[in-house]
């Protein structure tokens, strides 16, 4: 455990002080601006969430899980119309066991790319694969088959207009099933909405809505609801988007967690 504690705290300072002294110049958003570009899924700027999700009463045990999901988003242009964004999803996860002991390491990584219209108006949307790739590093933490499945992103955003809502949804089934885990069929959607004030202060539910097909009809889905506020700093010249909500799960598989407190640190290089 202290090992683990360590690697999280060393790894994010030097990730931090390297995108400070790799902080770009660009034009200068209002903190509004800013924080509707953090809620778009497929912005076209670079930034990097790390985003901490403690999920409480795991297990028959009723122990506390934590996961910290490393999230860089890098945009890729392709021509004057579209652009690529990808999303990457690095899990560090504190895992308690039935024996009472605690398992700590890596995940699976999850990559999705959308290809998106470079130039959207108040309709955006970008659509493309998704890739659970086997990276954990031990049987606690993952599963050994990779996966594959599509991914879609639409959202609602304007000028002028201080909400920001939508919707992203994507399925992953495995493409092997002959290694450690086995088979498995995982469909996520996550709806969105963000009320959006003056000084990058806004109102935010993002509840993360699953469902596993394998699993038997009464243990199959997870359903949260809640929400919480997030609000836009700078260090220097860069922005911070920061967030902190709290969801109670209204379904849960038998010995799911029922709540889940999440905390989000973004860096933002805006173009």
């Amino acid at each position: 455990m202290t090992f683990t504690t360590n690697m999280k705290t060393g790894t994010f300072s030097a990730l931090t002080a390297a995108l400070l002294a790799a902080t770009p110049a660009h034009a200068e958003l209002s903190a509004e601006e800013l924080a509707k570009l953090a809620q778009n899924p497929v912005g076209n700027l670079i930034s990097v969430p790390f985003q901490n999700n403690t999920n409480l009463n795991v297990g028959p045990d009723k122990r506390t899980q934590n996961i910290l999901n490393i999230q860089p988003v890098i945009p890729i242009s392709v021509n004057e119309e579209w652009n690529i964004i990808t999303r990457t999803i690095v899990p560090v996860i504190s895992q308690p066991l039935p024996d009472g002991d605690r398992s700590n390491g890596i995940g699976d990584t999850v990559f999705t790319a959308f290809l998106s219209p470079a130039k959207p108006g108040s309709f955006i949307w970008g659509a493309g694969p998704v890739v659970q790739i086997p990276t954990n590093s031990n049987s606690d933490l993952g599963n050994r088959n990779w996966g594959l499945g599509p991914s879609v992103v639409a959202l609602h955003l304007e000028k002028g207009n201080p909400w920001v809502f939508g919707v992203l949804v994507n399925n992953i089934w495995s493409v092997t099933d002959d290694k450690q885990g086995g088979s498995y069929n995982n469909g996520l959607i996550q709806p969105f909405v963000n009320y959006n004030f003056d000084g990058g202060f806004y109102i935010t539910s993002a509840p993360i809505i699953t469902a596993n097909w394998k699993a038997e009809s009464n243990q199959r889905w997870t359903v949260p609801v809640g929400g919480g506020v997030g609000k836009i700093f700078h260090l220097g010249k860069l922005p911070v988007n920061t967030q902190l909500s709290a969801y109670y799960n209204v379904v849960t598989p038998d010995n799911g967690p029922n709540w889940q407190i999440r905390a989000q640190v973004q860096f933002m290089f805006p173009k």
